[in-house]
């Protein structure tokens, strides 16, 4: 089995090393292709106005000067163009991706691309217990579970165009509470904080800060889950229709 490695936290990111492990557990032909920067937040955005460059860091270890999207692309139109792979892993990414982190996400935006390419993708994420932890976060619960939680599903029968979010919580291996088959969530709106600051030269700048707002989560959703102690699995598509309001606005047009 092939495995293509990505993230958006850089390809010196200590997840992905954690994910790069875990990898191994399932096969030993890895090729990663991950940004050469970190690209959090940065979706499925891609980058047409300047060229890519691909550095290379070592046997079937490349970097992408570009988002997380750009890399796999790279990946499969160019590095993997005779040998495709059979499963994109894209993570594990420092931070949670949990309701609706999902449409901000480069970690899943990756995984989509994948998924739209008609291949098995699944992004991984490790939630932490308190902002601003920068290299001190905790990836025990991703490292000690990943395998137990891929393994089930290599031969699943998913469909087309469809991709896994899964996320760690931010406990101790040994106290994770299990596997949690659940909805995606969505927080109420009010999760952005700006931090206002002025530059030497006197003019304001800002700082985008997403912080953990209160939320009303539905039963059986990722934002409950996780908060119980478990890890959550999600299965997303790229179809964005609302099939439910399509007979509405087809009457709505007359």
């Amino acid at each position: 089995m092939r495995i293509l490695l990505t993230n958006d936290d850089g390809v010196h990111a200590r997840g992905l090393e954690v994910l790069e492990r875990i990898a191994r557990t399932l096969s030993d032909d890895i090729t990663i292709v991950a940004p050469l920067e970190e690209q959090s937040g940065k979706g499925r955005s891609l980058t047409l106005t300047e060229p890519l460059r691909l550095r290379r860091f070592g046997d079937k270890r490349f970097a992408v000067t570009g988002t997380p999207t750009d890399a796999v692309m790279i990946a499969l139109a160019e590095l993997m163009k005779d040998a495709p792979p059979d499963l994109i892993l894209s993570g594990v990414n420092r931070g949670a991706n949990l309701g609706e982190d999902v449409s901000y996400s480069g970690t899943v935006a990756a995984a989509m691309e994948g998924a739209h390419a008609g291949i098995r993708s699944i992004a991984l994420s490790q939630r932490y217990p308190d902002q601003g932890m920068g290299d001190r976060v905790d990836f025990d619960a991703a490292e000690a579970w990943g395998e137990k939680v891929l393994r089930p599903l290599l031969d699943a029968p998913l469909a087309p165009r469809t991709l896994i979010n899964i996320n760690f919580p931010p406990v101790a291996a040994d106290v994770v509470k299990g596997v949690k088959i659940v909805s995606q969530g969505l927080r109420d709106y009010g999760r952005l904080r700006l931090d206002q600051r002025t530059d030497p030269r006197g003019y304001d700048y800002y700082w985008l800060a997403l912080g953990r707002m209160p939320h009303t989560p539905v039963a059986e959703t990722d934002l409950e889950a996780i908060e119980l102690g478990y890890i959550t699995v999600t299965p997303l598509h790229l179809d964005l229709t609302h099939v439910e309001s399509l007979a509405m606005l087809r009457s709505a047009y007359g």
